[in-house]
């Protein structure tokens, strides 16, 4: 059996360590061995729990992205394995064009590309863009996958 080209968010939610409402994809729209693009509406969520009084700030868009990092992770893991302990060890080269996200109308455009990497960390590269393809955040991203650390950070 082979991984599906599309997910909806409970499907999402059974691949990454992410349940309830901080699984913060809805849809995978397409992937390969090397990317990954999801969409989501829930920065429109009142109820999303990376909002603050100030409202959803940029920056948790390297979170949105992150969460197709390791959905990307799993996709690619071997059949019926339980998603990967890992964590986000360095964010770099981040550029966010907008101060919050909660105000962008339709759908967020999360792209992820993986490029390089092994058993023990993974560089990505990212970009996030609104509906119409506007930049919103890119940068790059060291996931550290299957470490003590990880493991505990994750339990």
């Amino acid at each position: 059996m082979t991984a599906p080209q599309t997910l909806d968010r409970a499907g999402i939610a059974r691949r990454i360590p992410h349940s309830g409402s901080m699984c913060l994809l809805d849809r995978l729209a397409a992937w390969d061995a090397e990317s990954i693009h999801c969409t989501t509406a829930s920065h429109a969520h009142p109820d999303n729990p990376l909002r603050t009084a100030s409202g959803l700030l940029s920056p948790n868009l390297i979170e949105y992205a992150a969460q197709a990092m390791a959905l990307h992770g799993g996709l690619l893991a071997a059949e019926g394995s339980e998603p990967s302990a890992g964590f986000l060890a360095s964010a770099r080269n981040v550029r966010l064009s907008v101060a919050r996200i909660d105000d962008i109308a339709g759908d967020l455009q999360v792209h992820a590309q993986r490029l390089t990497g092994d058993q023990s960390q993974v560089l990505y590269q990212f970009a996030v863009t609104d509906a119409t393809g506007r930049p919103l955040a890119e940068g790059r991203a060291v996931v550290v996958l299957n470490t003590p650390l990880a493991m505990e950070t994750n339990a």
